[in-house]
């Protein structure tokens, strides 16, 4: 920790009456130690500073940090808005739901979320559509014997997301490519000039909101068709006061990027959990045999409950989204501190997610905690995916797919009476923002 930090920089001091967590770096505040060892550097600042301290994000300025479960309320609360996102990345997120409030937000979400929902998704034949990508991808797995873990899943992830938006298998590999140029617009600094960062990464996202464009089209000249593109087109164009064809188009692509890192970070976890503890393959394998085949609606999921505990306890624990940011519209109060509007907010959903006060051995990957319940699931227990009005919509269908890869990879490799196992260290290099994952070296062998 000490090498992610600047030791030239330890004074202490306070901004607002909120303490500063020493150690930034000019420029690029504490983005080394929030990248490369977060949880550290949380339970650093909570015992030297307390609860509530500012860190700084770098680029995108100093946040107050609340470690407090009161700081969970103000992803629900009116005076707190998400606008921050689209400052941080504007040429992401400009323009998508995630960075709206209030009506907007209200408006273009309720055209949008039922496409979402295991109704929704049983519709356009989801589940269909996902089981044989994914069984076909881990047999091949099965074949080559050892993979790099991260890297298979996100090309399998964005193999599944290409494959529910329609896109051809002879047009993958240039989706491939301007989508990786796409991702430089999270990091690139502001100079727009031939080949450097922000230049590709506009032109790559030029080029898939034109054929996003022609998908629009496309749908509306055959509305009879199921899918969910055609669902999404559907729904925006019955709304009252019809909103732009650029939202939409912003918003399928948000669904592009929503749902990749996130998906196959979590996909990666899962693989390295298993390989870790034996004792959970076997779960597994005994209930993929009971089952028989993957499941492709959410009806079917109840027999599926350790692949479910899985999904939920791998989450839990791994986070891809470790952090979620908010501003404060007007003067807030965070239990005894007066926290000044325009304040920008950082709510730690990973030190919540794996706090004593929610989970019992919150350090454990304990299935036990999901299979024994008894109570419903509640919006707490899955806080991976925000909560209030910005609940991430695409919870179901992250549940869905999840689920059905576990229950492939455990019918698959059972065949040939392979299981995982892992070939490097799972926890040296891996990254906690601005999405976080294992490191992209690590191998798992099936044999």
């Amino acid at each position: 920790m000490n090498m992610l930090l600047n030791p030239l920089n330890r004074r202490d001091r306070l901004w607002h009456d909120i303490p500063v967590v020493p150690g930034a770096f000019p420029l690029v505040g504490h983005l080394p130690a929030v990248v490369y060892n977060l949880p550290r550097l949380l339970r650093r600042a909570e015992r030297t500073l307390g609860s509530h301290f500012w860190l700084d994000f770098g680029p995108a300025g100093h946040m107050v940090t609340c470690l407090d479960s009161e700081a969970i309320a103000l992803l629900r609360h009116k005076d707190v808005s998400s606008a921050l996102i689209e400052d941080i990345a504007p040429e992401l997120f400009g323009g998508t739901l995630v960075t709206q409030d209030g009506g907007a937000h209200r408006q273009a979400r309720g055209a949008i979320q039922a496409a979402f929902l295991p109704a929704g998704l049983t519709h356009s034949g989801i589940g269909e559509l996902f089981a044989p990508v994914i069984r076909a991808w881990v047999q091949r797995w099965r074949d080559r014997g050892d993979v790099n873990i991260l890297r298979e899943t996100g090309d399998l992830t964005l193999k599944l997301i290409f494959s529910l938006m329609g896109i051809p298998t002879h047009d993958l590999p240039q989706w491939h490519r301007k989508y990786r140029q796409l991702l430089q617009l999270i990091v690139a600094p502001p100079l727009d000039l031939p080949g450097l960062p922000l230049r590709r990464g506009r032109a790559a996202r030029d080029w898939i909101d034109a054929r996003l464009r022609e998908f629009v089209r496309d749908a509306r000249e055959h509305a009879a068709r199921t899918g969910l593109i055609n669902d999404l087109v559907s729904a925006f164009d019955r709304i009252d006061g019809a909103l732009s064809d650029e939202i939409l188009v912003a918003n399928i692509r948000l669904l592009l990027l929503g749902g990749h890192e996130t998906t196959a970070s979590t996909m990666a976890w899962i693989v390295i959990e298993l390989a870790r503890q034996p004792g959970l393959w076997d779960a597994l394998v005994e209930e993929a045999q009971r089952v028989g085949a993957v499941p492709t609606r959410h009806s079917d999921l109840a027999q599926c409950p350790v692949a479910e505990a899985l999904f939920r306890e791998t989450l839990r624990l791994h986070p891809a989204t470790p952090l979620l940011v908010r501003r404060a519209l007007c003067e807030l109060r965070l239990g005894q501190r007066r926290i000044p509007g325009g304040t920008d907010l950082c709510i730690p959903l990973l030190h919540f997610s794996t706090s004593a006060l929610l989970h019992e051995a919150p350090a454990q990957f304990r299935l036990a905690r999901w299979l024994e319940r008894t109570e419903p699931i509640r919006p707490v227990d899955m806080l991976q995916f925000g909560t209030g009005p910005h609940v991430c919509m695409g919870y179901h269908l992250a549940w869905l797919e999840l689920v059905q890869f576990c229950i492939a990879l455990a019918l698959t490799m059972h065949e040939s009476g392979a299981r995982p196992r892992l070939l490097s260290n799972a926890e040296k290099g891996r990254r906690y923002y601005p999405t976080a994952h294992p490191s992209m070296n690590i191998r798992i062998g099936f044999s």
